[in-house]
């Protein structure tokens, strides 16, 4: 996939994105009448364009291509005047239509010297797999339980003295009773647990009233947090009468830990003595648990240890033009350095198909990614949807005006390796390099997927600024442009903004990155999901989520 051209934009009011592209990108926002240089001939502007939006080349008659990236990501819907505005007005979604068959791209791996021998401090698993934290996890089987499952939760922060949300809790005294009943406990002086991340907890609506697939997906996906390295063990709480059963979690499971390594206890309700039995015995393996946990200590690992799922939200006109192929120079060097990555978000991988499928490392690879993509698109069609639909008014107002447009820049979070495996939604990664994951666009269920899918990282890109996060595994933030990174500080971990105002290059910044993404494995740096206790998890219940 071809990259952003843009380590010679300085300064430049506006960009041709690709050698074949007929829109500019605008930088900043232009007047009407302003004069742009493309390759030496003069465009002027026939209308103020926004930073972020696109303008045309040339005249565009009805029906004509809109081109960016050198791929299709729209059609014009009537005559759209040289230097006019791309809107949704006067254009549609359209993508190229390719041959089935396409040849495998050549790949020339990035320069990652500087990184030769470099381990990160991860918690080293029986099953020879490395954490980036290590927590206890507690779950819930069906819905039914998401009360005492909050029960758990909040006996267990009141024990260890660990409330998230302590500092919010003194302001809401302070508003209601003024600074004098603003007075708060002192956190503990230093935690109890101290190689323990915390203890997490996992609320949902499924288990129960949904099809037997909608539960054996819910269990797999439970499976691989569960089993997940980050994950020193579990607790799970059913009810009894659910469609979610003790033993079909218990099969997921032993598909993922054969040898039975991982500690899991499982409780139901309806075979309990009543209430208070049941949270006495839940609570006591999660003491025991991170008892034990807390003996497990960080210890240096290779970086083909780090798998790291990409994802993107709150997605604005720069995200493709440095966030996302700033995120995904970062996917080429881990790779080259034996690591994983995880592009997911199907729906938003429309129109670059053609790309993806040259890019897969043997055929059976590139059917199954056709497979899947077209099995996705077809149950949407079946209720009257289409990918198309996918931008958001968000999207549209800052500068993503189709689905085909936001695809083929979201699609840069992946890089340029080869793909190696394409997996479906709760399958876990079992090949080293590049892998594809069918998940929705929804940011929280496709994050959710990721992690579940064995994800011990993820990097999200925005543009708008999204709260974003995962129970287990840390989410590092990336900004596209610096005035959101800077408004949005408690939000926002790395900010590509110099890309789009040329100050920096992408490969400068990838490094920089990478090694964030290092700290962050090894504990000493704590993204700003994980200080906001943004613990976000929504299973995909396989219908149509754009």
């Amino acid at each position: 996939m071809s990259q952003t051209i843009i380590s010679d934009t300085f300064q430049r009011p506006s960009l041709r994105v690709h050698a074949l592209d007929n829109v500019h990108v605008a930088l900043k926002d232009l007047p009407a009448g302003t004069e742009i240089d493309d390759d030496g001939r003069t465009v002027r502007l026939t209308e103020a364009v926004r930073h972020k939006h696109k303008f045309t080349l040339a005249p565009l008659a009805e029906g004509e291509l809109v081109i960016m990236y050198g791929v299709t990501v729209g059609r014009a819907t009537r005559a759209i005047a040289e230097g006019a505005a791309i809107t949704t007005e006067n254009t549609e979604h359209s993508t190229d239509s390719h041959p089935a068959q396409a040849h495998r791209d050549h790949w020339s791996a990035p320069d990652v010297r500087r990184f030769s021998g470099i381990t990160f401090d991860g918690y080293h698993r029986p099953d020879g797999r490395v954490g980036t934290s290590n927590v206890w996890l507690v779950v819930p089987l069906v819905f039914c339980e998401n009360r005492n499952i909050e029960v758990l939760r909040q006996c267990v922060a009141d024990a260890l003295g660990e409330d998230p949300y302590r500092d919010y809790k003194r302001m809401a005294r302070e508003l209601l009773h003024g600074e004098a009943g603003a007075a708060r406990d002192a956190p503990p002086s230093q935690p109890l647990f101290p190689n323990v991340d915390g203890v997490r907890f996992l609320t949902h609506t499924l288990g129960c009233g949904g099809t037997d697939d909608d539960a054996r997906a819910l269990c797999q996906l439970l499976a691989g947090y569960i089993c997940h390295p980050n994950v020193a063990g579990a607790t799970v709480l059913s009810l009894g009468c659910q469609k979610a059963q003790i033993e079909m979690l218990r099969q997921a499971v032993a598909q993922r830990d054969p040898q039975g390594l991982r500690p899991v206890h499982y409780f139901e309700q309806q075979a309990a003595q009543g209430e208070d039995a049941l949270i006495r015995e839940a609570l006591t393996t999660i003491f025991d648990g991170i008892k034990e946990a807390d003996r497990v200590t960080r210890r240096p690992a290779p970086l083909s240890a780090l798998t790291i799922g990409v994802e993107c939200g709150g997605s604005d006109g720069f995200s493709g033009l440095s966030a996302n192929p700033l995120v995904g120079a970062v996917i080429d060097r881990l790779v080259t350095l034996g690591g994983s990555g995880i592009l997911s978000e199907f729906p938003e991988l429309c129109g670059v198909e053609h790309e993806l499928v040259a890019r897969c490392r043997d055929d059976h690879v590139a059917e199954r990614f056709r497979e899947l993509m077209d099995a996705y698109q077809r149950h949407a069609a079946a209720v009257g949807a289409h990918f198309s639909m996918n931008p958001s008014p968000g999207n549209i107002r800052d500068g993503l005006i189709t689905d085909a447009m936001k695809s083929a820049g979201a699609a840069k979070k992946g890089g340029d390796s080869p793909v190696v495996d394409v997996l479906d939604y709760t399958e876990p990664t079992v090949r080293q390099g590049l892998n594809l994951l069918c998940t929705p666009g929804n940011d929280v269920e496709s994050t959710t997927a990721l992690v579940g899918s064995g994800a011990n990282l993820v990097m999200f890109t925005t543009g708008l600024g999204t709260p974003t996060g995962n129970p287990i595994a840390p989410v590092l933030k990336v900004a596209s442009n610096s005035e959101m990174a800077q408004r949005l500080p408690d939000l926002i971990d790395f900010d590509a903004g110099p890309i789009i105002r040329g100050e920096a290059r992408i490969g400068e910044l990838a490094d920089e990155l990478l090694q964030l993404c290092i700290d962050t494995a090894s504990g000493r740096y704590q993204p700003r999901a994980v200080r906001l206790a943004q613990h976000d998890f929504i299973p995909w219940k396989r219908g149509v989520s754009l």
